[in-house]
């Protein structure tokens, strides 16, 4: 096991204004989930947000929006927020997490100082038509190889507890495998009543089991970052998380959804005698 920690901090610069319909996803216009929703986060409220992260030990900050992709508008903006980031806060690795994105796009946000892409598969190519419809398994998959041409680190991860059976979870992982990812975010789906999925079904030892296969499958990853949903599936046993192969978390909070204070975190990993990573 890595003794250092990878610490990362996602900034929802645009939130709940999407079209698309995947059914994991309180983001959608098409669920009416009771969350935030707002085009542009204010300048001051993201940097605000960088400096805490960085201060609380992150090197990674991703910006974030919710649609399906990158459009002349939203490219305009990330690469404005990012430029200001930079300046403000050079210690932060930024990563744009926008949707399915063409080479030409990421190479813009390339020049902007975005070191990274996230865009994650999120499930097999066999049972992703039970969780989305408006937008293909496939273009998805083309989105990562476009990372890899434009030579940006490359971070795509998944969901678990959709409702997948266990070849399906495989099945992604070797799609993820086969893209030889920088770094891995693993999510643990997080329900929302006004989504049509069933709550995960997932128990403790069966998600710690799914992180350590996930570093079997892709043993190349330097990253395996347990994400979205940990508090909620792990509670008290999120130090074992380690054990089992991640060396990567995401601190504060989440896109739609509260996640630990960080302080707890950094508490976390000093009983662990777990260092954080200051450098990527």
């Amino acid at each position: 096991m890595d003794k250092e920690i990878f610490l990362c901090s996602i900034c929802n610069i645009n939130s709940g204004t999407c079209n698309e319909d995947c059914k994991f996803c309180s983001q959608s216009v098409r669920y009416k989930a009771d969350i935030q929703r707002y085009k542009h986060k204010p300048l001051e409220d993201i940097l605000k947000e960088a400096k805490n992260a960085r201060d609380n030990g992150a090197l990674g900050f991703c910006l974030v929006t919710a649609d399906k992709g990158l459009n002349d508008k939203t490219l305009k903006f990330v690469c404005d927020v990012a430029k200001a980031v930079q300046e403000e806060v050079p210690e932060l690795r930024l990563i744009a997490c926008n949707g399915t994105a063409t080479l030409e796009q990421l190479l813009i946000l390339k020049e902007s100082g975005v070191k990274a892409y996230n865009h994650n598969l999120e499930t097999s190519k066999a049972f992703y038509p039970q969780i989305c419809t408006t937008h293909s398994w496939e273009e998805r998959y083309e989105t990562c190889q476009n990372v890899n041409k434009a030579e940006m680190v490359l971070i795509t991860g998944g969901i678990f507890g959709l409702g997948e059976t266990q070849e399906d979870r495989i099945s992604m992982l070797e799609a993820l495998n086969s893209l030889n990812p920088t770094s891995v975010p693993i999510n643990f789906y997080h329900h929302n009543e006004a989504l049509e999925l069933q709550p995960n079904p997932l128990n403790a030892d069966e998600a710690l089991s799914l992180i350590k296969l996930t570093r079997e499958t892709i043993p190349h990853a330097q990253r395996i970052m347990v994400a979205g949903g940990r508090d909620l599936m792990f509670g008290e046993r999120q130090n074992e998380i380690f054990a089992h192969g991640a060396n990567s978390i995401v601190i504060g909070n989440y896109l739609t959804t509260s996640g630990r204070i960080m302080s707890k975190d950094l508490q976390m990993l000093k009983s662990l005698h777990l260092s954080v990573a200051k450098k990527v």
